[in-house]
């Protein structure tokens, strides 16, 4: 069963917190965090607080170029693992560029929804699996990645199958439809360099 926690601040503070009881509290006093300055609503799907950060507009654009808007506008629920701009960034410019084209658009599929999670998983959840799991959490994606979870220097970490490890930046931006993680790395699926 996933617990609904709002935390607006990194899986470090659920950790340290020590209980989900304890971190539950803390998230009734702390609003939604803000996403490239851009309040976050909490009653907003995934794809209309996302247009409304302008450090996640290369994010939007290649989700419209995939067709993915309806799906990720969608009920739910899904957690994001949102690039920003300067995730994106990273990836040769040509690559980029011929990833949004029509002829690449089934790449593009993979390549987003390897970022998403078919399943609403806060900071907490995500604390608790990396806690039973010894260190690390094998994380399955709706577009066949497995991503590795875990924690270093009091963040959280994910690994993709080509051993490119994206930092979680902003955690816990609780939408209608789930929850957005924020990332400064794009995740590849297995065999993609970027």
């Amino acid at each position: 069963m996933t617990r609904k926690i709002a935390l607006g601040s990194t899986l470090a503070a659920a950790l340290i917190a020590g209980t989900a009881a304890t971190a539950f509290a803390q998230s009734e006093e702390m609003s939604n965090p803000t996403v490239g300055g851009a309040p976050m609503m909490a009653d907003m799907t995934i794809v209309e607080n996302a247009s409304a950060a302008p450090n996640l507009t290369t994010l939007v654009a290649a989700v419209q170029a995939a067709g993915l808007v309806d799906t990720l506008a969608g009920e739910g629920p899904f957690t994001v693992f949102a690039p920003t701009n300067d995730a994106f960034g990273m990836i040769k410019e040509d690559s980029l560029n011929a990833l949004l084209m029509e002829e690449n658009k089934d790449q593009l599929t993979q390549i987003l929804t390897c970022h998403v999670v078919a399943a609403e998983a806060f900071s907490t959840d995500i604390a608790g699996m990396i806690e039973d799991d010894g260190g690390m959490h094998v994380v399955p994606t709706v577009g066949g990645c497995e991503l590795k979870a875990y924690m270093e220097g009091g963040e959280l970490k994910l690994e993709d199958e080509n051993g490119r490890v994206a930092t979680v930046t902003t955690a816990d931006v609780d939408q209608s439809n789930g929850v957005v993680h924020v990332i400064d790395r794009v995740i590849l699926p297995s065999g993609q360099a970027g």
